[in-house]
């Protein structure tokens, strides 16, 4: 209902829109779509289309439309998607520079540029009738009325302006179980020539070429592997992948290309740690997708090239460190079965940790495995290694304040794995 209902409203906002007429019939029609987006029926994606169409028009109406709009559901759009939210301001302000004293009300644009520079600052004083009240309480209502039914899913149309006002062209995707009727389908081979073309728009030749030989096989590997090597920084890189709207199997591609760019660095680069490190922070499911994917480079030990092996040490123990991911990514280790290349990964991911962590710490990060029943084998193990493969090997080849040292980080280590198990016993 919600998707045919939306359907019907949009496409009479484009045709009134583009009728010019002195009726509030446009007002009332963007209103709705505005409140749609209030009470989670539609995604923020097709207000800000909504604005972006407004913006670039940019006649006297709109700045009428954007303010209305900014003023309904401003801070809502601020907190889903603050970057999108000041793009379109900065487009705002570059068009109102342009067109200069064009305008007869000179004072409507200006108080347009306020409202949105109050919404960039989070100032809702400076908005003029500003009243989130009423909104609010129906806001309440609404979700003591959906909260049993829908089961805290998330149920909001994901649909931008285009496949809505396209839909008979390309079919109603957003609707589960619609079939399509119209004109024939794009050929799959003109969706594909479109979508590499967009690619190739976004980023230059230079950077596509490294995806290639990157063996990014797949539009989605190599869009992600783009937006990684083009960011300033990792908040950017961090922003942009959560703006690509991947789901489920193609958004854990974006811990898999993470790790092996990381891996294939001819020196560690800590900016994948700290992106990881964000992404971890975002949600647990990408802390699971980051343990499934390091559970696969365990088994590759053997093959990893030096670099990428000392580059995974790096990458891992700088997780722990961070608390990113617990101790218990080692429980897929058989410590009755080492092999050459696993101890060697376990005793520079171990020195590493003991020797850089300060002793607080290391009690911390070893103490998150301790008193849970499941992993006493990895805690036993632990010792065990510690004590054979650490100490051991430590105390005959390193220097003598080295080997003290890791002794007595090392005893930290085992008294904080054994007590929340001694209190059990107790």
């Amino acid at each position: 209902v919600g998707a045919h209902f939306l359907e019907t409203v949009v496409r009479r906002f484009d045709e009134v829109y583009n009728i010019s007429t002195e009726s509030k019939e446009c007002d009332n029609l963007i209103a709705i779509v505005a409140h749609l987006y209030n009470f989670q029926v539609v995604h923020s994606v097709l207000i800000f289309d909504i604005l972006k169409l407004l913006v670039g028009t940019f006649m006297e109406k709109d700045i009428e439309l954007v303010l209305f709009v900014l003023r309904n559901v401003g801070f809502a759009l601020r907190k889903d998607d603050a970057l999108a939210l000041k793009e379109l301001i900065s487009e705002a302000q570059r068009k109102a520079n342009d067109m200069g004293t064009k305008f007869k009300d000179q004072t409507r644009v200006r108080f347009m540029l306020e409202t949105m520079l109050a919404l960039k600052n989070n100032d809702m004083r400076k908005i003029p009738g500003y009243d989130p009240e009423p909104v609010e309480k129906l806001r309440k209502l609404q979700r003591t009325l959906i909260h049993s039914i829908a089961g805290g899913s998330d149920l909001k149309l994901r649909v931008s302006l285009e496949n809505i006002l396209k839909a008979e062209q390309v079919g109603r995707w957003w609707i589960v179980g619609s079939s399509w009727s119209g004109a024939p389908m794009i050929s799959k081979q003109d969706e594909t020539t479109a979508k590499q073309s967009d690619a190739q728009g976004q980023f230059s030749h230079k950077v596509l070429e490294l995806a290639r030989k990157q063996r990014m096989n797949t539009e989605v590997r190599r869009n992600i592997f783009c937006v990684l090597m083009t960011s300033e920084d990792y908040l950017d890189a961090f922003e942009k992948l959560l703006r690509m709207g991947l789901k489920d199997k193609q958004e854990r591609e974006i811990v898999h290309v993470l790790v092996d760019c990381c891996l294939q660095e001819k020196s560690f680069n800590a900016f994948y740690a700290v992106l990881g490190e964000k992404f971890c922070s975002q949600d647990r499911r990408f802390q699971m997708t980051f343990q499934f994917c390091l559970w696969d480079k365990f088994k590759e030990l053997s093959n990893l090239p030096s670099g990428a092996f000392t580059n995974l040490v790096q990458l891992l123990t700088r997780f722990l460190q961070r608390k990113c991911l617990s101790l218990s990514i080692l429980k897929v280790i058989e410590f009755g079965e080492l092999d050459k290349p696993t101890v060697r990964l376990l005793r520079q991911v171990l020195t590493k940790l003991l020797k850089e962590t300060e002793p607080e710490e290391i009690a911390s990060i070893f103490g998150r495995i301790s008193g849970i029943p499941k992993l006493g084998m990895l805690r036993e193990g632990l010792k065990l290694f510690i004590s054979h493969f650490l100490l051991k090997t430590s105390q005959s080849h390193g220097p003598t304040e080295h080997a003290t040292l890791l002794q007595e980080r090392a005893q930290v280590a085992t008294k904080a794995m054994e007590t929340k198990d001694a209190k059990l016993k107790l």
